[in-house]
C-alpha cells in the first residue's frame, strides 16, 4: 500500500474532489443523503502507517484494475427497500461549463498519466496495492480509509462488504451500506481547500448507487456540501453544489457529467476555500461554482446504499493535495 507525501508546488489556494450520488433522474435511494452524515471521529491514537500483515498478498502492480469482479453469492440483495429521510428537492444550475480549466492554481495536483490510470503526485495517495479480506481492509488501511462502524444508521456495514484485491478498493452492493471517510486518521477531517480525486467504475447495483463528497467535520450541512460523483450506477454521475444558507441547504447547483459509471474514470474537485469549486472528469473541466464555497474543515468520503441489485463499486486510487 502506497501512501506518498509529496509536497506539492502551487501558485495558488488547493483544491478538493468529490462526488456523491443524487441525481434527479434516478430513483430516490439517495433520500437519506442530507440527513444521515454522522462524523465519526478517530478514536485511536494517532499511530505511524501501519505495516502490512505478513499474510497479505500484494495485488498485481501492472496498474490495470480487474474489470471482471464477481459479486459474492452470500449477499442477498434488498430491491424493496426503502430509504429513509427527505427526498432532495431540485434546484436549476448555475454553475458555468467549461471546455477548457480557466486558471492553472491546481495544475501541480493533476494526474500525471492522462488516461487517470496513474494516481497524481499529492500530499496523499492511496492505490489499493496490498490485498486485503472481507473484515480486513480496516486493519490493514488503518492510515488510508476511515469506515464507519457497522451498524451506523442501520444501513452500514463495512467489515461484511470491503475488501481490497487486484489494486482496488472493492465495496461490494446489495444487503448492506459502505460508508467511510479517506485519509489518516489525524490528517482526514480538516481539509480547508484542496484538490480531491478518485478513479471509480460500478459494476451491477442497479438501483443502487453511490455519493463521494466533502462534508463539513461540523457536520453542520450549512457549513457546505459538494458531491462529485454522486448518482444511480445505471444513470449518469453528477455534481451537487449545495447552497449554504441555513434552512435552503437542499437548494444545490447540479452539473452533468456526459459518463457512465460503467467505465473507468477520475474524477475531481479543486476546492479554493471562498472563492470557487472547480469540477472535472478525466481531467477536463465540467463546471466552476464561485459561489457557497466552504471555507471550514471538511472530510472527503464516499457512502452506498443498502439496497438495490447485487453489484460492485470499485475505487482504483484516490488522492488528496492540501
Amino acid at each position: 500500500m502506497k501512501r506518498r507525501n509529496v509536497v506539492i508546488a502551487t501558485t495558488a489556494a488547493a483544491a478538493l474532489i468529490i462526488g456523491i450520488p443524487t441525481a434527479a433522474t434516478a430513483s430516490p435511494w439517495w433520500g437519506w443523503h442530507h440527513h444521515w452524515h454522522p462524523t465519526p471521529t478517530p478514536t485511536a491514537s494517532p499511530s505511524d502507517d501501519t505495516a502490512p500483515s505478513d499474510d497479505a498478498t500484494p495485488a498485481p502492480s501492472d496498474g490495470t484494475p480487474s474489470d471482471d469482479t464477481t459479486p459474492s453469492d452470500d449477499v442477498t440483495p434488498t430491491p424493496d427497500a426503502t430509504p429513509t429521510g427527505e427526498p432532495i428537492e431540485e434546484s436549476t444550475p448555475t454553475a458555468t461549463p467549461s471546455d477548457e480549466p480557466t486558471e492553472q492554481a491546481f495544475a501541480g495536483a493533476q494526474a500525471d498519466d492522462p488516461s487517470g490510470a496513474t494516481p497524481p503526485q499529492a500530499s496523499f495517495v492511496e492505490d489499493f496495492d496490498v490485498s486485503a479480506a472481507l473484515g480486513n481492509v480496516a486493519n490493514l488501511y488503518q492510515q488510508a480509509w476511515q469506515p464507519y462502524p457497522d451498524g451506523t444508521s442501520g444501513i452500514y456495514a463495512p467489515s461484511q462488504t470491503v475488501t481490497v484485491h487486484d489494486g482496488v478498493l472493492d465495496a461490494r452492493l446489495g444487503g448492506a451500506g459502505t460508508a467511510g471517510t479517506f485519509g489518516t486518521k489525524t490528517g482526514a477531517y480538516d481539509h480547508v481547500g484542496g484538490s480531491f480525486s478518485v478513479r471509480a467504475k460500478a459494476t451491477g447495483g442497479d438501483g443502487n448507487g453511490a455519493a463521494f463528497m466533502l462534508w463539513p467535520t461540523s457536520n453542520r450541512w450549512a457549513d457546505g456540501e459538494i458531491d462529485f460523483p454522486e448518482g444511480n450506477f445505471e444513470a449518469e454521475p453528477m455534481a451537487f453544489h449545495h447552497s449554504m444558507t441555513p434552512g435552503q441547504e437542499a437548494e444545490r447547483v447540479q452539473i452533468p457529467t456526459g459518463v457512465s459509471w460503467r467505465d473507468w474514470h477520475t474524477y475531481t474537485v479543486d476546492w479554493d476555500p471562498g472563492k470557487s469549486v472547480t469540477y472535472k472528469v478525466d481531467g477536463k473541466v465540467i463546471g466552476t461554482v464561485t459561489h457557497d464555497v466552504p471555507t471550514t474543515p471538511h472530510r472527503f468520503m464516499f457512502q452506498t446504499g443498502n439496497w438495490g441489485a447485487s453489484g460492485n463499486l470499485l475505487i482504483d486510487w484516490v488522492s488528496t493535495s492540501d
